[in-house]
């Protein structure tokens, strides 16, 4: 069983997908992950995320940079969500994700066009938003449990910024695939919205 998950930064998407793989018992992939490696190796590197050239460059990374857990910082994200809009960053990456949706047994994954262009045959698809607003005041919360002194006004600017990239770039851009279930988490708990989802999961499953 093939589980693809869908939204915008910082609408739940990865918690959600993370806990489907644990109710279903599948494996996991955050595919933003791959673009954030892509960053740091760019950053490493000291090219330039804006152009093309410099992020394909950076695609050629060893898996276990994954798990470094300062790829999560806001500092990386900005930095994937410009090197994902490159059209040849995501051919580079493409058939590593669809090779790991098409592992025996299924998978779940979850970014930006799971549902449109990586599993387009997933046997679910769900898309996950929020509200920009709460989706700022999520991220603006973990970045000050970092010890980030960020505002929440530059928080919300980014967020809206990174919204208008993900959808407005050339290469599979961020989209609701037409046969995915819609999951807002505006205002539900963590809880309630891992409920929801796997209520979505099974109902597709059961159709």
């Amino acid at each position: 069983m093939i589980i693809a998950v869908d939204g915008p930064a910082a609408s739940g998407k990865g918690t959600i997908a993370r806990a489907l793989a644990r109710h279903y018992g599948l494996p996991h992939l955050d595919t933003g992950l791959l673009y954030r490696a892509v960053a740091m190796t760019v950053q490493t590197m000291r090219l330039d995320p804006c152009v093309e050239a410099d992020a394909v460059a950076a695609c050629d990374f060893d898996d276990a940079l994954l798990a470094d857990p300062a790829l999560r910082s806001d500092e990386v994200g900005q930095r994937a969500s410009l090197v994902s809009a490159h059209p040849l960053v995501r051919a580079a990456l493409l058939q590593r994700q669809k090779r790991f949706a098409r592992q025996p047994g299924g998978a779940v994954l979850d970014g930006r066009d799971i549902g449109s262009v990586i599993a387009p045959d997933a046997d679910a698809k769900l898309f996950v938003k929020a509200t920009p607003q709460i989706r700022a005041q999520r991220r603006h919360k973990e970045l000050q449990a970092g010890g980030s002194g960020v505002s929440f006004d530059k928080v919300l600017a980014d967020i809206r910024a990174r919204d208008a990239r993900d959808s407005g770039r050339s290469a599979a851009p961020l989209v609701m695939a037409a046969d995915a279930a819609l999951l807002d988490t505006s205002f539900l708990s963590i809880e309630t919205s891992v409920k929801k989802a796997i209520a979505l999961v099974d109902a597709r499953r059961a159709g």
